[in-house]
């Protein structure tokens, strides 16, 4: 499978869930160890530091920069707000050659949807190949319902037309990209 990154991600890295994950080759996603791991950090050439959540308190390293959105992550949260911001400063960072870990306390929810966002507006991704490649180089990557709306929504506002919605499950309503496995789940043993 070809992207606008090249071949499959797993060819140039095996996907992790520990450390930092490469989703294009300035952005990384992770979780809040690794943001404060300067070994790491120094490692992966990062320069900026965007930081989408509450609990995680970052260590502030010298010539790095850093970026504090706080955002609960809950179904309730309104994240969309900062879908703009981010996504510029991401952009930003990388048209200076530099490179950014996004992350929140797992590198599972709050900072993915920030990252779908990002690629649907910068890389002119669909919501749904948007987190197709994600999950591929990050597979424990699972925003929460309610962050699935405001990106299905995001989608909408950048390209007028929705590749991913919301559909009504046993277990409740989840994003269509997830049927497959609501549907193995579902299966008698």
């Amino acid at each position: 499978m070809n992207t606008a990154f090249g071949v499959l991600p797993m060819l140039f890295q095996h996907p992790s869930v520990y450390g930092p994950s490469r989703i294009t080759p300035n952005l990384y996603l992770s979780d809040g160890a690794t943001a404060n791991n300067k070994l790491l950090l120094l490692t992966n050439q990062i320069t900026t530091v965007i930081n989408v959540a509450v609990e995680v308190v970052n260590t502030f390293y010298p010539n790095i920069e850093y970026m504090c959105v706080p955002v609960v992550d809950s179904p309730h949260s309104w994240i969309y707000s900062c879908f703009d911001a981010i996504a510029d400063k991401i952009h930003s960072v990388s048209m200076r050659q530099g490179r950014t870990l996004l992350h929140c306390a797992a590198g599972v929810s709050r900072s993915a949807t920030v990252c779908l966002a990002y690629l649907m507006k910068y890389h002119s991704m669909s919501l749904a190949s948007a987190h197709a490649w994600v999950k591929s180089c990050r597979p424990i990557i699972r925003p929460n319902n309610g962050f699935w709306q405001q990106l299905i929504q995001y989608e909408y506002k950048l390209y007028g037309t929705n590749t991913v919605r919301m559909i009504s499950t046993p277990l409740g309503m989840i994003p269509d990209v997830y049927r497959r496995e609501v549907r193995l789940t579902a299966l008698p043993f």
